[in-house]
């Protein structure tokens, strides 16, 4: 099974390297951009025999002990 983390900011939390990138891509000529929030994702690999629910609990433990502050972040999980 697999598992995407998908961890932005939250709404109203600054975010200096969507700044950096939506003012590079105004350089670019990327006019119509207004604005950037840059985030990350993160896939992992969970061992075979695992259920949905349990990866689910796994995968939820794995982003609020080191995956996202939760502080400044949000998280959504996806399995496949």
């Amino acid at each position: 099974m697999k598992a995407k983390v998908h961890v932005s900011l939250k709404a109203g939390v600054l975010d200096p390297q969507g700044k950096a990138v939506g003012d590079a891509l105004g350089r670019l000529g990327f006019s119509e951009v207004e604005a950037v929030r840059c985030g990350k994702t993160i896939e992992i690999e969970l061992a075979d025999g695992l259920s949905k629910t349990d990866a689910e609990k796994r995968v939820k433990e794995m982003c609020e002990k080191l995956l996202a502050n939760t502080v400044v972040e949000r998280y959504s999980i996806e399995l496949s």
